[in-house]
Order: structure tokens, then C-alpha cells, then sequence
């Protein structure tokens, strides 16, 4: 039994460490991130193998980020699709993980970290999937304007080879005016 311990040890770090390694936003004024209204998805980097092959012909879409009473974080996303001139809307729901910044998907293995945030301009999100077949993590950039300054996305770019991700798994998404 007492060998047993010093190796549950070792695990628990682990467990802790592979949590920290994604920063977040210490005590997160959630009527901050909600209260201009809509934000703009500017840069995505991500090793998700279906992203990757859609990511050149991407474009900025819209983020509406609320938050119910209980605490959990509703996202509708609007993504301009290049193919039929068309727009693709998508709701996630995330519930609190009773940890601020982090929140875990309602219907699917999805971890969504608020990394940081200036919540008048911009919002670094951290999402890892926990699938089965293929686990993935993308980093999202979100912005209140779709013009993005050269220090925040140069603020951007170096946290990806931070999160295990490389520049080639990297978009900044043109405007799409709609």
C-alpha cells in the first residue's frame, strides 16, 4: 500500500500539471464578456484534421457569447461559407466547471478555457476536443472589431507553440462582411 502512494503522487501531479498548462483568465467578469455584444473569430490555430483542410477558404465569422443564470456559457456562431455565399450558424453550450474561465461541452467532450481577456477588445479561448477518434485543441483569437493590431496577434502567435500547436495549423481569417 505504501508503495502504491508515492506512484498516486506522481499521477495527481500529472493530472495537475496537463491542467496547468492551459493559463486562464483569473476571476472572469462574465457581464464584461457580454456586455459590447458580438465579437469577431480573427485568427484560429488548431491540429484538428477537419480544420485543417477547410482553414484557406475561411473567413472571420461572429461570436455571441452570453452566459445563463447558473453560470454556464451559451456561444452562437455565425460562419460565412465560401462555397454557396451563405452563412452556417452553430450553438454551443458549456457548463461551469465551478473553476472561472473553464467550462466543459454540454453535449460533446469539449473543454473551452477563457485564457485571457481585456474584454473590451480581445479574448484568447483555449477548446480542447476529447474524442474518440482523433483528440484536438485550437486556439481562437476573438476581437470586438475584425481588425486585428500587429501586438495583439503577435501576442497571439506565441502562444501557440505554447499549447503544443505550430504556425502551418494557423489562419487569420479575412473579414467576411456579413
Amino acid at each position: 500500500m505504501t508503495a502504491a502512494l508515492p506512484s498516486l503522487a506522481l499521477v495527481l501531479l500529472c493530472l495537475l500539471q496537463a491542467e496547468a498548462q492551459v493559463p486562464m483568465q483569473l476571476h472572469l467578469d462574465t457581464k464584461k464578456v457580454t456586455a459590447q455584444g458580438v465579437w469577431h473569430v480573427t485568427a484560429i490555430a488548431s491540429n484538428c484534421s477537419i480544420f485543417l483542410k477547410m482553414k484557406d477558404g475561411m473567413k472571420s465569422s461572429m461570436a455571441i457569447i452570453s452566459f445563463m443564470p447558473e453560470g454556464d456559457l451559451a456561444m452562437k456562431l455565425v460562419w460565412p461559407l465560401q462555397v454557396m455565399d451563405k452563412c452556417q450558424k452553430f450553438e454551443l453550450l458549456f457548463q461551469q466547471s465551478g473553476q472561472a474561465g473553464h467550462y466543459v461541452g454540454a453535449q460533446e467532450k469539449r473543454d473551452l478555457h477563457v485564457m485571457e481577456t481585456d474584454y473590451s477588445d480581445y479574448a484568447i479561448l483555449h477548446e480542447a476536443h476529447h474524442s474518440k477518434g482523433e483528440p484536438s485543441m485550437a486556439l481562437q483569437l476573438l476581437t470586438r472589431e475584425q481588425d486585428v493590431s500587429p501586438q495583439l496577434l503577435q501576442k497571439f502567435m506565441e502562444l501557440i507553440p505554447t499549447m503544443g500547436l505550430t504556425e502551418d495549423m494557423l489562419v487569420l481569417l479575412p473579414k467576411s462582411g456579413k
